[in-house]
């Protein structure tokens, strides 16, 4: 089974071509390579499969084994690696869990049309006394937060910090995360505002904990920075990794622009992938 190893802004993936490979026990795998000491090291594993609907579908399994519906930093390296592998062109539409998606390459550059993002409390989905989660009370942990909602096709809760780097992180991070009101767990934006224009981010993702960025964490709080009068249509948003620029107009698709890296290539015997499915799962 050959693999790359890539990463954006340090988000980190196995990426598998898995257009013709043998059954595998993916989440079980995916536990086991991600591993930074024991396997080759990621927050995820992500596949390259054929499509019914679209030219390729890209699926991803956290460090945890769980299955995410979308990944923004994941779908701009599947670009990257499908367009250098003459799988796609520079245009290439992909299948994910958020429904179907468009990455362009512009140079060094991916920008992915990230569909409209979704504030119904019922479709992110979080349980609530309104429609929707904008600036809203929750406590949690001893805290008392406001938070807002959104689904970029996958769940996000955006807690404004005085600043970032001082932000409870680890602490609230996994409260928020596996709070019941989460019906299907968040991803977590701890945002500092530093201007119109630009915001810092911290992200707990679900499933694998705080990474160096998240793609579709940072198109939920540029979004939601608008939604709170915070910010326009384009924010540049920094990560632990660098920067994402997003762009979003209401009523209309958020766009994400930024980079994605292929670090190295190697192979991974089937039987010793099988022999670390089953370790995983033991």
């Amino acid at each position: 089974m050959r693999f790359t190893k890539m990463h954006g802004l340090g988000n980190d993936f196995v990426v598998v071509d898995d257009r013709a490979v043998a059954a595998v026990d993916w989440p079980a795998l995916a536990r086991r390579v991600c591993e930074r000491h024991t396997g080759i090291g990621a927050d995820g594993v992500l596949l390259i499969q054929p499509s019914d609907v679209a030219d390729l579908r890209m699926r991803l399994f956290n460090a945890d084994g769980s299955e995410a519906e979308m990944c923004g930093n994941g779908i701009r390296c599947t670009a990257l690696l499908a367009a250098a592998s003459g799988w796609g062109g520079e245009r290439i539409t992909w299948e994910t869990g958020a429904g179907v998606l468009t990455t362009r390459l512009r140079g060094e550059q991916v920008t992915v049309d990230m569909g409209p993002p979704r504030f119904a409390a019922a479709e992110i989905p979080v349980l609530a006394d309104g429609e929707e989660v904008i600036d809203a009370p929750l406590r949690v942990g001893g805290h008392q937060l406001r938070v807002t909602c959104v689904s970029m096709g996958n769940p996000h809760c955006v807690v404004l910090v005085d600043d970032v780097e001082a932000a409870p992180v680890a602490e609230l991070g996994p409260e928020l995360e596996h709070d019941p009101r989460f019906l299907e767990r968040t991803n977590v934006e701890f945002v500092q505002v530093v201007s119109p224009t630009r915001a810092l981010q911290r992200t707990w993702e679900r499933g694998v904990g705080e990474t160096n960025a998240c793609g579709t964490g940072a198109c939920a709080t540029a979004v939601a920075l608008r939604r709170l009068g915070h910010a326009g249509g384009a924010v540049d948003v920094g990560l632990r990794g660098g920067d994402l620029r997003i762009e979003w107009e209401p009523g209309g698709p958020v766009w994400m622009t930024g980079p994605a890296v292929t670090v190295f290539s190697g192979e991974l015997e089937t039987e010793g992938a099988e022999r670390l499915a089953a370790r995983a799962g033991s």
